[in-house]
């Protein structure tokens, strides 16, 4: 029923931007004498290509790690994308693209698409393996709308600047499903527990997921940026951080483990720590050696979350966070918030001159001093949280309705129960012989 409510809402509103139709375009060509190599196509698509390998790959096989939920952990991942960017253009297109009765959209249209989906498939990991897909489905239908409004306060009502997402994307996406989870505890999960863990092959499919976000992730920050020097700065400032928390990540799981040994689980998540927080500071200006500060203080922050704090939110708190959404995205998240507000207070027309326009437009015009806008920074975290917290848990409630047929706690993290699998599946641990089982707790 939903691809046909999604072609009628489409048929009625959605429509091609101008540089997207072929009469407009065509005819600012001619008014504006411009060229095809001053199409937004030509500046945007290269982002845009990075953004969506980032979401459809790098996402998905960076939740491989399960070694008996593989095929779910790619192909839900598939398919909630695919249904996040679809309900995103309608909703984000009301919000940001909405003129005399249409939805226009363009290149940047699918870009805020993907960065939405983005934000899904963060809270997707927070409850992996313990939700139906129908759960799954209902979940991003219901998150896309809330993201969507929070993007919109933040953005257009406050003012507040995150063109990396780490407020709207990764904050918001990590509580929200932390308080999915939350809601959705299952005391019994430990029936499912040795399924939980992970195989030497299925870590290293997930390593291909982290290579690939680690790559991107400068693309990923500076996809909507300004052109230009906005767009170089944030790429170098996003470049240096994950440089930095990789090495912070490697020092820090070998220090924390007996015998100076390194955990993958660390290197597959952690060492990603540096893209998110700077994705509000990056196009500001950061420096090269606040960067790495940054990153060096992200990765070692997140790899100490996986270690210790992640089993005591399972014990304590009772959020039963599958993939670390917590350390990955959730604190740096709020740490990115956090420099994003310090590097707006400081921030001085000596040091911007004319570029001052582009990143805080409202202190250029003088409507606001540059601390003023940083506290419109804080208040946009605040309210993300809030919405995040809320709405995961409004969700997560409406998620235990018991049609919509949650897995069993005996069959959690089981690809059996939604798909044909191969005969060496079918009963008992794929898992070829020699090769050594981990044991994941830290994720537990």
């Amino acid at each position: 029923m939903y691809p046909f409510l999604t072609i009628v809402l489409f048929a009625i509103f959605v429509c091609y931007d101008d540089q997207t139709s072929a009469k407009l375009w065509h005819d600012e060509q001619k008014v504006r004498n411009k060229s095809h190599l001053d199409h937004e196509f030509y500046l945007r698509y290269p982002s845009f290509q990075d953004v969506h390998t980032m979401i459809f790959i790098g996402f998905g096989f960076l939740m491989t790690f399960l070694k008996r939920y593989s095929f779910s952990s790619v192909a839900f991942n598939f398919l909630i994308a695919a249904f996040a960017i679809q309900w995103s253009v309608l909703i984000q297109g009301f919000f940001h693209s909405y003129h005399q009765g249409k939805i226009y959209i363009g290149i940047e249209s699918m870009i805020n698409a993907d960065f939405c989906a983005g934000a899904i498939l963060i809270s997707f990991g927070a409850v992996l393996g313990k939700t139906s897909p129908v759960q799954l489905l209902l979940m991003t239908w219901l998150e896309v709308n809330l993201f969507a409004i929070n993007e919109h306060l933040l953005l257009n009502v406050l003012g507040a600047k995150d063109a990396g997402g780490s407020m709207t994307i990764h904050t918001f996406g990590a509580y929200f499903g932390l308080m999915t989870s939350r809601v959705l505890y299952r005391p019994h999960l430990d029936k499912s527990k040795e399924r939980e863990g992970s195989t030497y092959h299925s870590d290293l499919f997930a390593m291909i997921g982290t290579i690939f976000l680690w790559l991107f992730w400068p693309s990923f920050n500076s996809a909507i940026t300004a052109h230009g020097d906005d767009q170089q700065r944030t790429v170098m400032n996003t470049y240096f951080s994950l440089a930095a928390s990789t090495l912070a990540t490697f020092a820090t799981s070998a220090l924390v483990n007996t015998g100076g040994k390194l955990d993958m689980v660390h290197i597959q998540n952690a060492a990603l720590a540096g893209g998110v927080v700077v994705g509000t500071s990056g196009e500001m200006m950061l420096t090269p050696f606040g960067a790495l500060i940054a990153g060096l203080l992200a990765g070692f922050v997140s790899t100490l979350g996986f270690k210790f704090l992640t089993p005591i939110l399972a014990s304590r708190l009772k959020i039963q966070d599958t993939c670390g959404v917590h350390n990955l995205h959730g604190m740096p998240g709020v740490l990115g918030a956090l420099l994003g507000v310090l590097v707006t207070a400081l921030a001085t027309h000596e040091t911007y001159g004319d570029g001052m326009t582009d990143v805080f437009p409202l202190v250029a015009d003088g409507s606001r001093t540059a601390v003023y806008q940083g506290v419109f920074q804080l208040i946009g975290l605040c309210v993300t949280l809030g919405i995040a917290v809320i709405g995961g848990s409004l969700v997560g409630l409406i998620l235990k309705t018991k049609c919509l047929a949650s897995p069993p706690d005996t069959q959690c993290f089981e690809d059996q129960v939604y798909w044909e699998v191969p005969e060496d599946h079918h009963d008992g641990f794929q898992c070829l012989p020699g090769a050594k089982e981990l044991d994941r707790d830290t994720r537990a």
